[in-house]
């Protein structure tokens, strides 16, 4: 892990200090793995991946960031996890649960990401934006390397392996730079004109592939979808530029959002109309859109009217869909542009015009085999 810098820290215990006030609390307490990863600065707090919450929780007292865990998991945690500095308070395994201890070792009243009896429920995810400095340094790096293992994979494709076959692939060439791939999203030609999200299953990839990964470590997540050509129907290359446009025209939208704090709503609206203007009205109905990313594969997705606030610095990754076609990467969005954070400048791009012509952006193109 990384250990957060002091202005990272300070700017975590900033936005805590003014959440215990304005809720008139004494503590918060995070359990959940993405948001024990962002108090402490990239923490995993996972064994059992099937478990809603880790085995650890990061807590914030007004004072100090503290973490409670069970003896059997303390000495690693502060060996391998956690920077130096934060405590690690320590209950019997078979004493009593997580929350248990939370509620003996809490000063109250408190919240927490997970239940507690007597405690109040904190929703992380404005906590969790916009990022910071430290933040934006790791996802580079993440984002970079995520995309490295990805397009290698895809450049060795042929069109007799399987959709399971490659997503094996994807996760071990993931995993050997230690990241996660909690989505590994495979589909040939036959199904990724058939479904949106084509978990991979033994039908062979055909004419041509949709690679899509969400990609996961020190707490962040980084998406990406990669297109992967033999010989694809004739309509491919005018959907995936349909579909970029698209893309770069929510892009642009969510810039304008964050300059006058507006909501994920109004990004929605400008991602409708522009599947209109490239021909495709309505074609938004058959997929989510995607949102805002970091210490969530979305840390809101974007639907009519949703009120969540858009912000900057902070990491987008929209992934329109044009029947058979897609368009994602996870983009750094500021007030001075735009940063495709999933990028290592080895894969063919395009240069696409949002609907307004207001922003022209490279996005990732087709890699034909």
């Amino acid at each position: 892990m990384t250990t957060p810098t002091g202005a990272d820290h300070d700017e975590r215990v900033a936005r805590l200090d003014e959440y215990l006030r304005a809720n008139d609390l004494e503590a918060v307490w995070f359990a959940q793995p993405p948001s024990f990863a962002w108090l402490t600065g990239g923490g995993d707090n996972v064994v059992d991946r099937t478990s809603p919450h880790g085995v650890a929780a990061a807590g914030y007292d007004g004072s100090d960031v503290r973490v409670v865990t069970d003896n059997i998991e303390a000495l690693r945690l502060a060996d391998e996890e956690l920077p130096e500095a934060v405590e690690v308070e320590t209950y019997e395994w078979f004493s009593g649960s997580l929350a248990d201890a939370l509620g003996e070792h809490s000063p109250t009243p408190a919240a927490a990401d997970v239940e507690i009896p007597g405690f109040e429920t904190v929703d992380p995810t404005d906590l969790r934006q916009p990022l910071t400095d430290a933040d934006v340094d790791r996802y580079r790096a993440l984002g970079h390397e995520a995309a490295t293992a990805v397009e290698r994979v895809c450049r060795e494709l042929e069109p007799d392996d399987t959709e399971r076959e490659v997503a094996t692939a994807l996760r071990v060439a993931l995993g050997a730079r230690d990241i996660e791939s909690p989505v590994a999203l495979v589909g040939g030609a036959e199904r990724a004109t058939q479904y949106r999200h084509y978990t991979p299953t033994e039908e062979r990839l055909g004419d041509y592939a949709l690679v899509s990964v969400t990609a996961e470590r020190d707490g962040l997540h980084a998406s990406l979808t990669r297109t992967v050509a033999f010989d694809p129907p004739e309509w491919l290359t005018e959907r995936h530029t349909a579909a970029a446009r698209v893309e770069a025209s929510a892009l642009e939208a969510t810039q304008v959002a964050a300059g006058n704090a507006g909501r994920a709503g109004n990004v929605f609206a400008d991602l409708q109309d522009a599947y209109a203007e490239v021909g495709w009205d309505g074609e938004w109905r058959n997929h989510h859109q995607g949102g805002a990313a970091g210490f969530a594969g979305r840390e809101w997705i974007a639907t009519p009217d949703h009120e969540a606030r858009v912000y900057e610095p902070m990491a987008y990754a929209w992934n329109p869909t044009v029947q058979g076609a897609k368009s994602e990467d996870t983009v750094l969005v500021t007030s001075e542009g735009f940063e495709t954070l999933t990028e290592t400048g080895e894969w063919p791009t395009l240069e696409v015009d949002s609907v307004w012509g207001t922003t022209s952006l490279e996005r990732h193109d087709i890699h034909w085999e």
